[in-house]
């Protein structure tokens, strides 16, 4: 196992004044066995990073260590590290037992010593009893345990996952996140994790990176990117539903927008601001009330059990003064 190190990092495509920069000075430094899920849009660099720490993009400035070696020039198959994909990338003629220990296979590793490693990375993943089949007769949810199961048998220094679970639908793709936290737990190996889902950023995370245009807007943990969002990119990327940005609420600051989260917004029977009820969505044990205030959209959740407004009235709900958050209306920026 190794830390990580990202200093500076940056992408371009192309040379000179023409040149398209991607990636915009990259900092962040990853603890030995800590587990980092770098969130963000479509388009936003972050598979290009993970490449790049990968060996399969070519850096265009800065440095990538992991542990004490600056890796920039380095192969792939130099680096120590292993990949799953976002495809299983898996070879259909071949058993599931095959897939995993080819990469052992190809170093020359000993039979007994592939065995033993693949034996214990099924036991792992309970897999075990479908090590005989082949890639087609599994569930998808299986063949991503399959591709990481030929990753843990590498037994590298750092995992990178590029989006690994997209392709599967959502009740696995929540049976997963629980398999990867536990093989984490079990490991302790150094991961970086890929994703657009910020659900799943918030539920695998130690620590995540919020990516934007190619920029870092915010490197922490959950908590502290949820709670204390560093701008209103992150306030409205970061929370389902998002954050309430409103440039014109009453008693509002000149210059600055205000953030309130849906969940802390409470409906009053007088003061507070006037909200115009638009629809209303039944969510179990929630209810989802989108409306306006002084013609800005703002939503409001209430729990199960309160009493909650109609679609076309008028009510009143206050923020909560100790859960409000201010930004720069010009940056952006947390104030």
């Amino acid at each position: 196992m190794a830390s990580l190190s990202l200093r500076n990092v940056v992408k371009r495509y192309g040379h000179g004044p023409k040149a398209n920069q991607v990636i915009h000075g990259v900092n962040a430094e990853i603890k030995d066995g800590e587990f980092i899920v770098i969130v963000g849009p479509s388009g936003c660099g972050k598979s290009t990073l993970l490449r790049m720490v990968a060996g399969l993009e070519e850096i265009s400035g800065g440095e990538i260590a992991i542990g004490p070696r600056v890796v920039n020039n380095l192969e792939p198959a130099q680096r120590d590290i292993a990949m799953v994909f976002q495809n299983y990338a898996l070879y259909p003629h071949m058993t599931n037992f095959e897939n995993m220990a080819y990469g052992l296979k190809i170093a020359k590793v000993p039979k007994d010593e592939i065995k033993a490693r693949v034996d214990k990375a099924a036991k792992i993943l309970e897999l075990s009893h479908l090590l005989e089949r082949k890639p087609r007769e599994l569930s998808g949810g299986q063949r991503q345990r399959v591709a990481m199961g030929r990753a843990i048998v590498r037994q590298p220094q750092v995992f990178l996952f590029d989006e690994p679970l997209s392709n599967l639908d959502a009740k696995l793709r929540a049976q997963t996140r629980i398999e990867i936290q536990k093989l984490h737990r079990e490991l302790g190996i150094t991961s970086l994790f890929v994703t657009h889902d910020q659900v799943e950023a918030m539920t695998l995370a130690q620590r995540m990176v919020v990516m934007n245009a190619g920029n870092v807007e915010q490197f922490g943990t959950p908590e502290e990117v949820y709670h204390t969002p560093a701008s209103t990119f992150v306030a409205s990327f970061i929370g389902s539903p998002p954050m309430n940005l409103l440039k014109n609420a009453p008693g509002g600051k000149a210059g600055q927008i205000l953030g309130i989260r849906p969940e802390h917004t409470d409906l009053v029977a007088s003061g507070g601001w006037e909200f115009k009820v638009e629809t209303v969505e039944l969510l179990g044990a929630e209810r989802l009330v989108y409306g306006s205030v002084n013609g800005e959209s703002v939503t409001v959740r209430l729990d199960e059990g309160l009493a909650y407004p109609k679609p076309g009235e008028t009510v009143r709900v206050a923020p909560r003064e100790d859960r409000l958050h201010w930004f720069q209306a010009e940056t952006g920026k947390r104030v």
